[in-house]
């Protein structure tokens, strides 16, 4: 987060105001309750949408890797993805409430033979559904994990959003040089961590995903075979309005050829796998807004990045 004091006083205004109406939005958003507020996100998005620009890169993706969807389909599919946006963004006043009251949970007994084992673990997620729902959820069941985020660039918004995602400075961990050293740390230490994998990160490394290499974070990967410690796949699933089913998969089998660079590379196409299986059933749930592959080759034709 950056220091107030050495920002610009118009560019400190601007943010204490949008901090401000932001803070007022949540207020009435909280007011409303978990099913009003969820309904009018998704209706704003929906009718927003497919106006902006990211609506062109979803259906050019889906054109590319679901090409078994015609325009109709593709239509559905991105309302669908607008929709389910809307809604987890109206939805965060209100993750203590899904977490306990409105998400069924599938694998409790994953969690409760890392809990039997007194060791860490690296839950990763993807950015289906309600993705912030499972942080809470698994709080709630005895995980206490530490949450790697992306900040925002405005200090005020952000210390909001990680008062309704219930974490502090202990359990928050910034992406950047200092975050990535301290989560060596927390690895080291058999903490358990949590982080979405499925975005595309320009100095990860190559891994399939839907046929074609995207860069995918390699560091989660890392820190579970350097640490001995289990890498599980929690999917988030919306089932209607503002309920959600949180599945605890069993752990992805660790390679073992011997070649730490090879083990590596096969466990982060495992976890590629294991999200596209997710997105292939569920596809209007998960954020095909975004660039996530290279540009095609010449062409047209996909190839490495």
């Amino acid at each position: 987060m950056a220091d107030d004091d050495a920002r610009p006083l118009a560019r400190r205004a601007g943010d204490l105001a949008v901090g401000w109406l932001v803070r007022m939005l949540f207020v009435v958003l909280r007011a409303l309750g978990p099913d009003a507020s969820s309904t009018l996100g998704g209706a704003v998005a929906r009718t927003i949408g497919p106006f902006l620009g990211a609506t062109r890169v979803a259906d050019a993706n889906l054109r590319r890797f679901m090409p078994e969807l015609d325009d109709d389909a593709r239509r559905r599919v991105i309302r669908e993805v607008w929709d389910n946006l809307g809604r987890t963004g109206a939805e965060f006043p209100h993750l203590r409430v899904l977490a306990a009251e409105r998400t069924e949970l599938v694998g409790g007994e994953v969690f409760e033979r890392i809990l039997a084992s007194g060791r860490g673990a690296i839950f990763f997620c993807a950015h289906t559904a309600n993705w912030e729902i499972a942080p809470p959820t698994a709080r709630l069941h005895g995980i206490l994990v530490n949450v790697v985020y992306r900040a925002m660039s405005n200090p005020h918004v952000d210390a909001i959003v990680l008062r309704e995602r219930g974490l502090g400075a202990d359990s928050a961990v910034a992406k950047g040089a200092q975050g990535a050293r301290r989560i060596v740390t927390l690895a080291a230490q058999g903490r358990h961590i949590a982080v979405l994998l499925d975005q595309k990160m320009n100095d990860g490394i190559p891994a399939p995903f839907f046929g074609v290499d995207a860069m995918t974070a390699p560091a989660p990967a890392q820190l579970a075979l350097r640490n001995d410690l289990p890498l599980v796949p929690v999917r988030i699933e919306r089932l209607s309005g503002a309920r959600f089913r949180m599945t605890v998969h069993e752990p992805l089998p660790r390679p073992a050829t011997g070649d730490r660079r090879r083990d590596v590379a096969a466990l982060v196409a495992a976890v590629n796998s294991t999200i596209e299986g997710w997105v292939r059933e569920r596809p209007g749930q998960w954020l095909w807004l975004h660039r996530r592959w290279p540009a095609p080759g010449p062409g047209g034709k996909d190839g490495g990045p």
